[in-house]
């Protein structure tokens, strides 16, 4: 019986330039989407490179990066796999389409990269992804830039990659291009068994698309791990400021037509939150801002807030002048509740205190 290959993205090495050295030791699942997470300058497109074999570890760092139980680089057994030769999908900030060919022929110039054999991703399937069926005749000029990075992605997928590699490539967009390309990449994500590496340095789009995620810092690794986790870790920066946050994984329970609402339970509760479009078992990401929280002891009557949950407080740290971040346990649930210092002193709030967490439906994001 032949032996499961370990589903893994391992990548250690050391890349100097004049002023900064990355320096990198991960261990990953191999699927999913991995977001590479950080200020700018901070190494995350430098990361990419050296896993997609575009830069050139340091000689002297004993450099191994493998994917999915197939070796790109060993230095120790003297392999470098190039990177024509590494079953890679990479997508930059900038589409970068041949602009003398339509989409169609963008697509197939991608896909003539691969034998027959080896395409395992149907391209019919990657066009009804990412809903471009329509733009195969048109040329890169006449799209916008949330068609161009749609297109632009079916042609890294067309490859039949191992590896997909997006390096910002919501940068350049607008909110409203955004907002239209994210469901695309949700499906993806959600449709193809294909493992992610996603730069961005924008919390929004790592919440909603992110499995786990690495926080890089002037070329170190800070932390590493779940998405849902490192968000509310109140010793990291993500928990801090307007958008810090809390990512809840619910399962719609039911729907109240009238009132246009979803009913979303969770193992701490159940959550009203703005009408989704999706069948009762299904399952979502919501996001609860820190910001959006407000505590009292004891659950409220006649008000207008209508999810209101029993929670622990854990921690706290101290998030601006005159402000508190609070975390909480509810049912087992990371949250987090930005409040004053003021507040912690009117509720008598220490670790350990039962509270109740208050949080309006119109506030919560999915």
């Amino acid at each position: 019986m032949t032996a499961a290959v370990e589903q893994r993205l391992h990548a250690r090495f050391r890349l100097s330039h004049p002023g900064f050295t990355l320096q990198v030791d991960l261990n990953l699942a191999g699927a999913g989407v991995t977001a590479l997470f950080g200020a700018s300058g901070s190494g995350k497109t430098s990361c990419l490179r050296v896993i997609a074999g575009l830069s050139r570890s340091d000689p002297d760092c004993n450099a191994y990066i493998a994917v999915n139980g197939k070796v790109w680089q060993d230095d120790s057994a003297g392999l470098f796999v190039p990177v024509h030769q590494r079953a890679i999908g990479y997508v930059f900030q900038d589409a970068n389409l041949f602009t003398h060919l339509n989409v169609a022929q963008n697509l197939a110039f991608g896909r003539q990269r691969v034998a027959a054999a080896q395409q395992r991703i149907a391209l019919e399937q990657v066009v009804a992804l990412l809903g471009i069926g329509h733009l195969m005749q048109r040329r890169p000029g006449t799209l916008s830039g949330g068609e161009r990075q749609r297109v632009a992605i079916a042609r890294a997928l067309a490859t039949s990659p191992r590896l997909l590699l997006l390096d910002e490539p919501l940068a350049a967009l607008d909110a409203q291009r955004k907002a239209e390309i994210l469901p695309y990449l949700e499906k993806l994500h959600s449709e193809l068994d294909l493992p992610v590496l996603y730069v961005s340095h924008a919390t929004d789009e790592v919440a909603r698309l992110a499995d786990q995620m690495v926080l890089l810092d002037a070329g170190r690794v800070s932390a590493a791990g779940a998405t849902h986790e490192l968000m509310t870790r109140l010793d990291l920066p993500l928990a801090h400021g307007d958008g810090a946050g809390a990512l809840i994984h619910a399962t719609i329970s039911g729907h109240e037509a009238l009132y246009h609402l979803t009913l979303a339970d969770f193992p701490g509760g159940r959550l009203r939150v703005a009408s989704q479009p999706r069948a009762l078992g299904q399952r979502l990401r919501l996001r609860v801002l820190a910001r959006d929280v407000s505590l009292t002891l004891a659950p409220q009557a006649g008000t207008s807030i209508l999810n209101i949950l029993p929670a622990r407080v854990v921690a706290f740290a101290d998030d601006s002048p005159g402000q508190v971040m609070v975390a909480l346990d509810a049912g087992g649930t990371a949250l987090l509740a930005r409040i004053t210092k003021k507040s912690v002193d009117a509720l008598s709030l220490v670790p350990g205190s039962a509270v109740y967490a208050q949080v309006k439906g119109v506030a919560i994001v999915g």
